[in-house]
């Protein structure tokens, strides 16, 4: 399943990037569909920033899926590594439920754009239902789906939300 978003900010390149990157932890409380997020660690080199975050959303699991997993299908941990002279982020999303069966990543871009940034976001989620090690075979295809589905819904709509929050901070911080 690919997931593609783009947002666009009516700011400077290098602040959107920045405040993405660096506000994280201040903004994301204000999101609906997420409990929290935690930074577990950061490193710096040149202009590199490596961040590692753990994430717990909020959502209803179905119940087909109710039997199989708990609340570890809204929780994940984010590796990503913020390339500030390409201005991109490259990121991969690991689960902590059927972390060995999903593989989720992708990049997303900020581009210059009129008189503000544009904020492409591109990944792909796959979940291979023959590594669905908790479930049974005649259902790992139904299960699978059903994760896909409400991993991707919360996608978009968190990568939209985040962008809404961003730019409400960055016209507070500049009135």
């Amino acid at each position: 399943m690919r997931i593609n978003a783009s947002v666009f900010l009516p700011f400077p390149r290098a602040l959107v990037y920045a405040t993405y990157r660096d506000k994280l932890l201040e903004l994301v409380p204000q999101m609906p569909n997420v409990k929290s997020v935690a930074l577990k660690s950061r490193q710096e080199q040149g202009s590199t920033v490596q961040q590692v975050f753990e994430w717990r959303g909020k959502s209803d699991i179905p119940g087909l899926l109710k039997p199989f997993v708990s609340e570890d299908l809204l929780t994940w941990t984010d590796f990503a590594t913020w390339k500030e002279a390409e201005f991109t982020t490259d990121w991969k999303i690991q689960p902590h439920a059927f972390g060995e069966a999903i593989r989720w990543a992708g990049i997303d871009r900020f581009l210059e754009e009129s008189n503000g940034t544009r904020i492409e976001s591109r990944g792909e989620l796959t979940i291979d239902p023959h590594r669905l090690k908790s479930v049974p075979s005649f259902l790992a295809g139904q299960v699978s789906h059903l994760a896909e589905d409400i991993l991707a819904k919360q996608a978009e709509p968190n990568f939209i939300e985040l962008s809404r929050l961003v730019q409400a901070h960055l016209e507070k911080q500049h009135s």
